[in-house]
Order: structure tokens, then sequence, then C-alpha cells
């Protein structure tokens, strides 16, 4: 899975073009010697940033907006200094950057493309279903918030189709705690669990297993009516999948069937980019 490459350049050539403009802006306020500097500044970080000195470029992004903090310079430095943290996989001094620039540039016009960062500092940090949850629901709002705030960009398209990875691995997650409590026979909670699945996440590969999961539970607690019901959502929705042969073999003993082999994929959720440019 390539990691949102176009919207991202698409995004950088934005801020890389209105540099011109924003030469001609700042010389209206001043021609200074201040000016000059600032503008040298912000040059030499985007020279350090082509050549992947990344961590040279942030603090030369942020030495842009401690010289003239009132100019339109000022919030696309610290834009640039988050994506170059970002690039260096330092993703909790990119959100602290992002979280600032909020507080600082409220009207500031790449606000999107700002949220999006954010939600891919914490996209990034994301391990699978048997980590920390936080990262997850942290990104997940973000994107929901690009969404609902920037529906026709290139960014709310791209967190839509993150939005369905996200809940795949929440989804992950219930099944995950769900089998632990079939496990330690905790019924109740793992009956939850499963149900949660179908309830929140049906998109997901993870229903037929949680459906599976329901009827095995109903079954062993002596509830045979209510197994029978999710066993027939299971037949009328997955008839040729393993986990209804599974759920065939609680019914009828005799019935034997033997699931592949099925080795867990490396995760590309974490995959990064590699090239920019």
């Amino acid at each position: 899975m390539f990691k949102f490459k176009i919207v991202l350049i698409l995004s950088l050539i934005l801020l890389f073009n209105s540099c011109s403009k924003n030469v001609g802006e700042v010389k209206l306020i001043k021609e200074t010697s201040q000016t000059d500097e600032i503008i040298s500044a912000y040059k030499e970080g985007m020279s350090l940033l082509e050549r992947g000195d990344y961590f040279a470029a942030s603090k030369k992004f942020l030495e842009v907006e401690i010289l003239l903090p009132q100019s339109q310079w000022a919030p696309k430095s610290v834009l640039m200094a988050s994506y170059s943290y970002y690039l260096l996989n330092y993703y909790s001094l990119a959100t602290e950057n992002l979280k600032r620039y909020f507080k600082t540039y409220p009207q500031d016009k790449n606000m999107a493309y700002a949220h999006y960062l954010l939600a891919m500092c914490y996209y990034e940090t994301i391990e699978g279903e048997k980590k920390d949850l936080a990262p997850l629901i942290a990104s997940k709002k973000e994107l929901v918030f690009i969404i609902e705030n920037y529906p026709e960009t290139d960014y709310a398209y791209d967190a839509r189709y993150k939005i369905d990875l996200i809940n795949d691995i929440l989804a992950a997650k219930e099944v995950y705690i769900g089998r632990h409590y079939v496990k330690k026979k905790k019924w109740i909670p793992a009956l939850n669990r499963f149900k949660n699945v179908l309830k929140n996440y049906e998109t997901t590969d993870h229903v037929e297993e949680a459906i599976h999961r329901l009827v095995e539970i109903y079954y062993i607690l002596g509830m045979e009516e209510e197994s029978l019901k999710y066993a027939s959502l299971l037949g009328y929705n997955y008839n040729s999948g393993e986990w209804y042969k599974e759920t065939y073999k609680i019914f009828n003993k005799e019935y034997k069937v033997s699931l592949p082999n099925r080795k867990k994929e490396k995760s590309k959720i974490l995959s990064k980019i590699k090239s920019l440019f």
C-alpha cells in the first residue's frame, strides 16, 4: 500500500509554488534586511528538505517563524517543520508542532493539510489489534474531521480509504478480545465483543468469524434457538466460507472439514513513503 504519496505531493507543490507569491507579499510589508534573511532561511529550509536533511530543514523552518511570526511565512514554516519531523518519524514532535499551529494560526488557509498531516502522524504509530488503541482512535477522529469539514478535498478522499483500514483493525481488536474471553469462559463479555463487530464494523472481513463465534457461544450456553438464528445469518451471507463450514460442524458433529493454514500477512499500514519528489 503506497502511503498517500500523491496527496502529499500535490499539497506540497501548492505550498512550494506559493513561495514566489509570498516573496512579493513580504516585500510589500517592508524591504528590510530582515525580510531578505527570512526569504533566505525559507529557501535554505526547502533546499535541505529536498536533499533529505530533514532535521536541519525543521530547524531552519522554525527559524523563519521566529524571525517574523506575524507574517504569512510563519504558519507555512510551522507546517514545513512538522512535515520534516514526520519524514524523520519524529511523530510526537510533529504532533506537538501541529497542535501549536492550530492554536497560533487558526485562520490559516492550509488548515486542511495540517489536520491531514496530524492524522497521518497518529496513523503511522498504529501497530495492530494487539497493541494500544489510542493512535487508532486519534487518527480516526482527525480523518472524520477532515471528511466532515473538507469533503471535496483530496484529503477527504484518502481519509475515507484510511478509515476503512482503521475500522478493520478495530474489528480485529474486538475479535481478538472476544476470543480471549471465550478461552476464559466469560461468555457475556465475549458475546458483547462479537456483537459489537456486527454493529459497528459490518463492512469488515471480521464479521464472518464474529457471527460464527456467536453461534458457538449460544450453542455452548444451551440457547439453541439463538444459535440457529446466527447460523442462518451466517449461511445466508457466507454459505461458501470457511467459518460457515465450522459452524455447520457445531450442529453436525460428523461433518469434517480442515481449515487452511492462514499465514498472517504483514500489515502494510506501517509502510513508509520513500520519496516525496
